[in-house]
């Protein structure tokens, strides 16, 4: 397997601030010098978020830095990114938003071949009650692997 098939660019935050209830793969739409920077590592999925646009799926606030040896070919680093989905697929995040109290945030992006790819999760947001135990659960385990060490 080779180095690049290995780049996995996580937003670290997703477990916390939400309760994930589906996941989804989809292809972006990226510039050449975009490409280049995912590859090297040079992305952020820190506070980024999708929303539905006239039957699109747009990614917001997605940081990929510009690539160093790029020069008038580099784009702004949050633009707007389209998510490449079918009908069907866009159908059934619509159904989601719709209800009402869910978000669709990018998990995770990663290299499948020479595809960047983008795992979208529809997620509902937790509340305080929920993060605390959140926390409460981390620091058990913790202690419990402490506890397994010694």
């Amino acid at each position: 397997m080779n180095k690049e098939n290995k780049l996995n660019i996580v937003n670290r935050q997703i477990n916390f601030k939400y309760e994930i209830i589906d996941k989804i793969e989809c292809g972006i739409q990226l510039k050449g010098t975009e490409v280049k920077s995912i590859r090297e590592g040079k992305c952020n999925l820190k506070d980024s978020f999708a929303i539905i646009r006239n039957a699109e799926v747009i990614l917001k606030s997605v940081h990929i830095s510009p690539y160093d040896k790029g020069n008038i070919n580099n784009v702004n680093p949050t633009r707007d990114r389209k998510l490449l989905l079918n009908k069907l697929e866009i159908l059934k995040l619509t159904n989601y938003i719709k209800q009402g109290g869910y978000a669709l945030v990018p998990s995770k992006m990663y290299l499948k071949g020479r595809y960047v790819k983008v795992e979208l999760a529809i997620c509902k947001g937790k509340k305080l009650y929920d993060k605390r135990n959140s926390i409460k659960e981390k620091e058990a385990q913790r202690q419990t692997n402490l506890f397994k060490r010694n």
